[in-house]
């Protein structure tokens, strides 16, 4: 069973906006680490995955292993459109150490859930790293449903889900439905991580927590012990966060746009990010680095 904080780490990149940069990779995997999280998930959403070529895929499973060192679980995204190339940045993660892997459904076509189901089942009996399922129907334009989560929890190689639905009564079926069964429920967003654990959920993959890994790994603790006095101060500064770090703009991307920002203000990477997004302008630049501050101030007396 997983449990506890696991952020899905942005991937620093060069100017040039598709190289890697390999020191920005060491920096921001420490400074994670250092914040007290449990493990490691890179290459999902906020690390843009499906916008990076997989030579940079792959060495970004290669440089981040490294530098994680077995100090927490790494767990790998290998979402595509292609069944034979999630199998081979599983191959990959696997030589570099994974403890497991993530996989969003195919997002072009739309699958039916018996389709969904099927696909699934087909790419955990082919995996050599546990799987975990992962429902984003904002961007793959499918639900995993109930039944159908229900089901492929039966397969062995499927260990759990990680939700990013922002849908609180889903999560709480699948927490009733699955409460005795060893399969970790985890929710993406950190509006809701609190919210989620009292549920019976197991923690969170928080994007927030690349800036700030010590505030939600607090928060989580907060949840697990049902400290609602240290929850309530702690969420207000997690709702802060997102209010006026990934909101800024009128931009779609804006949650990427900040996370980096967030990150470039911070003084622990560069706000590069990969076509076909760029990063934000002076003026939202600027509003970033005045609100980090002030936020970084806040938390720090509260920690």
């Amino acid at each position: 069973m997983v449990n506890g904080i696991i952020p899905p780490m942005v991937t620093p990149l060069l100017a040039d906006n598709l190289s890697l940069d390999v020191k920005g990779v060491d920096n921001l995997t420490n400074h994670i680490i250092a914040g007290g999280v449990h493990g490691l998930f890179i290459l999902g959403t906020t690390g843009e995955a499906t916008s990076l070529s997989y030579k940079t895929r792959e060495k970004l499973i290669y440089e981040s292993s490294k530098t994680v060192n077995g100090r927490v679980p790494l767990f790998v995204g290998i979402s595509d459109t292609s069944i034979e190339e999630s199998l081979n940045l599983a191959s990959i993660a696997k030589k570099a150490g994974a403890s497991a892997v993530v996989a969003a459904p195919p997002f072009y076509y739309g699958l039916g859930q018996i389709e969904l189901f099927k696909y699934y089942w087909n790419l955990a009996d082919q995996l050599s790293l546990p799987l975990f399922l992962y429902n984003m129907p904002s961007h793959t334009k499918i639900n995993i449903e109930i039944d159908t989560a229900l089901k492929l929890s039966e397969h062995p190689n499927i260990i759990g889900l990680k939700d990013s639905s922002a849908n609180i009564v889903y999560f709480e079926k699948l927490c009733h439905l699955l409460k005795h069964k060893d399969f970790t429920l985890l929710v993406g967003p950190e509006e809701v991580t609190a919210q989620t654990i009292l549920m019976g959920g197991h923690g969170g993959v928080n994007g927030g927590a690349n800036m700030f890994p010590k505030l939600y790994v607090a928060l989580y603790k907060a949840a697990i012990a049902r400290d609602f006095d240290r929850i309530n101060s702690l969420q207000d500064l997690v709702m802060e966060i997102s209010t006026k770090i990934y909101n800024l703009g009128s931009f779609g991307s804006s949650y990427l746009k900040g996370m980096k920002a967030g990150l470039s203000a911070l003084g622990i990477i560069n706000a590069h990010i990969a076509p076909p997004f760029q990063k934000f302008d002076e003026k939202e630049m600027n509003a970033v680095m005045l609100n980090i501050q002030n936020i970084k101030a806040k938390i720090e007396k509260v920690l």
